[in-house]
């Protein structure tokens, strides 16, 4: 089974998440922050994974702390899910339309943490969620499941479809990625022989 849980407590933010990769699209999705309870539930539906974050936090100050935060703990708790990554398929991308948005997302999991992200809304917010967090989070992730991650927009006009895009598509190569190359079950998929 490739799964984890993971709880991260600090002044700012109290978040528990749990994931397993070969899911059914099943769990919770709870935190103060609605529109980002909507992207996280699509994250959720069209990566199949099963998936769970109950979290609360400083939101009168801002929505970044918990934003980031769920980042964090989901790179982590992806990263911990892979183990050595034996029989991974390793790399996908994708070019995923929502509508008159379309998104560009690929992805290595290759040890080498990297965001490139060139995504730019045409609105600075959707009911107070800053879209600049997206990044934030995406950053955190990134990081911390230690992958190479590409976003980009190729076109879009409409703040929620490119937001949807982003996590749709991010939701699918992810998924692509972590699917079991059956052709080389027992392999980590690198020359060096680790990733």
């Amino acid at each position: 089974m490739r799964n984890c849980e993971l709880m991260r407590k600090t002044k700012e933010t109290d978040v528990y998440l749990a994931l397993e990769l070969d899911g059914k699209k099943s769990g919770e999705i709870n935190t103060p922050v609605g529109f980002f309870n909507h992207m996280l539930e699509l994250f959720r539906n069209h990566s199949g994974f099963d998936f769970t974050v109950i979290a609360s936090g400083d939101v009168e100050v801002d929505f970044h702390h918990i934003t980031e935060d769920i980042g964090i703990l989901l790179g982590q708790a992806f990263n911990n899910c892979l183990k050595d990554k034996k029989g991974i398929t390793r790399y996908a991308s994708i070019t995923l339309p929502m509508d008159e948005s379309l998104v560009l997302a690929s992805v290595d999991i290759s040890g080498r943490p990297y965001l490139a992200y060139d995504v730019e809304y045409p609105t600075p917010a959707i009911n107070n969620f800053d879209m600049q967090l997206i990044e934030e989070f995406l950053y955190a992730f990134a990081s911390n499941a230690k992958i190479t991650l590409h976003i980009k927009k190729l076109s879009g006009t409409n703040s929620h479809h490119i937001a949807e895009a982003v996590f749709k598509s991010l939701a699918y190569v992810l998924k692509k990625a972590v699917s079991i190359d059956k052709n080389n079950i027992d392999d980590i998929p690198s020359t060096k022989g680790v990733l």
